[in-house]
């Protein structure tokens, strides 16, 4: 029989206080809901929004490329089109020149659905930053992008 080991409540309030992963969990948690609720009056999520904005470009995206830049596999990314796709704001093309690739465009729906976010995002993001006032916008960017 193993002897069971305890790991020390005071161990627990210091993960708990010092844990970057999970302050960066709570924080993007928080994040989220502050923008879903910005983007609620257009059945949008932070996450829609943001896969929109990332096809908002003149020239077709591929999934890969796209599931890059947004750091979700392939899957997801898949999963997350669906709805936008059949609510006619995302159409996926056949790559010319590899049948077997895909490509995502914005519909004018899409782009007229991202131009009406687009003063919803800004507000939300001009509170999020106002909150950050005493600390430095720029710099939790810079931060935030070396940890990805």
């Amino acid at each position: 029989m193993s002897r069971r080991e305890d790991v020390p409540f005071e161990i627990t309030q210091h993960v708990r206080d010092t844990c970057l992963c999970l302050h960066v969990q709570r924080a993007a948690r928080a994040m989220a809901r502050h923008y879903d609720q910005a983007l609620r009056p257009l059945e949008l999520t932070n996450g829609q929004f943001s896969l929109l904005m990332s096809l908002n470009r003149a020239d077709a995206a591929s999934i890969g490329g796209v599931s890059a830049l947004l750091a979700m596999d392939r899957t997801t990314l898949t999963a997350n089109l669906k709805p936008l796709q059949r609510r006619g704001l995302v159409k996926t093309t056949v790559d010319p020149e590899d049948r077997r690739s895909r490509h995502l465009v914005l519909t004018a729906a899409g782009r007229a659905a991202l131009a009406t976010a687009l003063p919803l995002w800004k507000r939300a993001q001009r509170a999020v930053e106002s909150r950050l006032a005493a600390s430095n916008p720029d710099r939790l960017r810079a931060d935030l992008r070396a940890l990805s």
